[in-house]
C-alpha cells in the first residue's frame, strides 16, 4: 500500500458511501458497468479488509501481551534460579560430579531456549537426588523452596509456548489481512479509474468521493 492502511480503508469507505448516497453518481457509474451488484462486491471486499485489519491489530496486541507476560515470568524465575545456583555452588563445592550433573559448570545461557535447558537440567536432576536435596537443605533451601522455584521455571516454558502461539496467529492474521487488502486494492484501483472517466465532466462529484484528478 502506498499510503497507510487505515487511510486507504478510509478513502474506500468515503467513495463507497458517496456512491450510495448520490443517485447522479450511481447512475453515471452504472453506465460504465458499476451496477448495484458490482458496488456490492466492492462493499463486501471493503468489509472483509476492514475486519481483517481489526483482527490483525487484535492479534498483535495479544502477542505483545503474551511477550510481556513471558518476560515478567522469566524475570521472576531467573532470580530464583540464580539464587539457587549460587547456593548450590557452595553446598556442592566439593562434589564435582554433582556440579556437572546440575549443569553448574560454565556460564549461564542468555537465550531463553538455553536458559530453559539449563534450568530444567538443574531442577530435574537436583530434585531426583535426595542427597543433593539434603545438601541444599543445610543452607535453607528446603524441598518446598526447590519445587516452588521449579514451578516458576515451568511457568516460563508455558508462557513461552503461549507467546509462540500468539506470534503464529499474528503472522497468519497479517497474511490474511494483506490478501484482503490486495483484493480490495485491485477492485478499487479499477473503480477509481472508471469513476474518473464516468464523472470527468463533474469534478465536484469526484471530489465528493474523495477522488481527485492526478496532478
Amino acid at each position: 500500500m502506498p499510503i497507510p492502511i487505515d487511510e486507504f480503508l478510509g478513502s474506500v469507505q468515503v467513495a463507497l458511501a458517496n456512491v450510495t448516497a448520490n443517485n447522479t453518481i450511481k447512475t453515471a457509474l452504472a453506465d460504465f458497468g458499476y451496477t448495484d451488484d458490482r458496488m456490492a462486491q466492492g462493499q463486501a471486499l471493503y468489509n472483509t479488509a476492514l475486519t481483517a485489519q481489526h483482527q490483525q491489530k487484535a492479534e498483535y496486541a495479544d502477542q505483545i501481551s503474551a511477550t510481556d507476560a513471558l518476560n515478567q515470568t522469566w524475570e521472576t524465575a531467573h532470580a530464583s534460579y540464580m539464587r539457587l545456583v549460587k547456593v548450590a555452588r557452595v553446598a556442592l563445592k566439593d562434589n564435582a560430579g554433582a556440579l556437572t550433573r546440575l549443569g553448574l559448570n560454565g556460564k549461564r545461557k542468555r537465550s531463553l531456549s538455553g536458559w530453559l535447558l539449563q534450568a530444567q537440567q538443574f531442577y530435574t536432576n537436583l530434585l531426583n537426588a535426595p542427597d543433593l536435596v539434603e545438601a541444599m537443605k543445610q543452607f535453607g533451601m528446603t524441598p518446598a523452596k526447590l519445587k516452588a522455584a521449579q514451578a516458576e521455571a515451568l511457568a516460563v516454558e508455558a508462557a513461552n509456548q503461549a507467546q509462540e502461539k500468539e506470534k503464529g496467529e499474528a503472522q497468519n492474521s497479517t497474511k490474511t489481512r494483506d490478501a484482503a487488502l490486495d483484493a480490495l486494492n485491485d477492485w478499487f484501483s479499477d473503480f477509481v479509474a472508471i469513476a474518473r472517466v464516468a464523472l470527468e465532466e463533474s469534478p465536484q462529484l469526484l471530489e465528493s468521493m474523495g477522488i481527485w484528478e492526478p496532478s
